[in-house]
């Protein structure tokens, strides 16, 4: 039996359980022991962060050979166009390569937690959400995506990996399971 826990972690929160900058980490939220990050979310993401006791469960579902379906919203400035939302679908070219095509569409705000610090606002520019589905999982790569796009991400929350989601799990708690 494996443990797995299901984390949602907030903005500004480290992806490991130390740090020597002195920057919050897993440390400060999960107090189950043995268990690591399969994978990881960048300090200024949020959302879904999946970790375990098992080594193979956890290069199955941090590894891209497995291709395990990350969802992302992203929250962009400016409305996001169809012509964007198609280039994402094709796959975009960064400085590392082409990416795979990914599955885009705009979403309505989610009803979410408010991200503390708040993202910049400004009022002549406009924001939009977008789901972003994708089957890799190169460095900062959603924020790149949507830059090579024309539209920047403000705030970004991992929603699923897989079958699990952040559903029902307030930022900075998590589920335990046993699997």
């Amino acid at each position: 039996m494996s443990t797995l826990v299901l984390f949602n972690k907030p903005f500004g929160v480290l992806s490991q359980f130390t740090s020597s900058e002195g920057v919050e980490n897993l440390s400060s939220f999960i107090e189950v022991p043995h268990v690591y990050a399969a994978g990881r979310l960048d300090k200024d993401s949020e959302g879904l962060l999946v970790l375990t006791d098992d080594g193979a469960l956890q290069d199955r579902i941090a590894s891209p050979k497995h291709k395990l379906p990350k969802t992302y919203w992203a929250q962009v400035e400016g409305e996001i166009d169809d012509k964007a939302l198609e280039a994402l679908r094709k796959g975009v070219r960064l400085k590392d390569g082409p990416t795979k095509p990914a599955q885009a569409e705009r979403m309505v705000e989610p009803l979410i937690w408010p991200r503390v610090p708040p993202i910049r606002e400004r009022r002549a520019i406009p924001t939009s959400w977008l789901r972003l589905t994708i089957r890799e999982g190169r460095n900062r790569q959603v924020r790149r995506m949507t830059a090579a796009v024309g539209f920047p991400t403000l705030r970004l929350i991992r929603y699923s990996i897989g079958d699990w989601t952040i559903e029902d799990i307030t930022s900075g708690s998590y589920l335990v399971r046993e699997v």
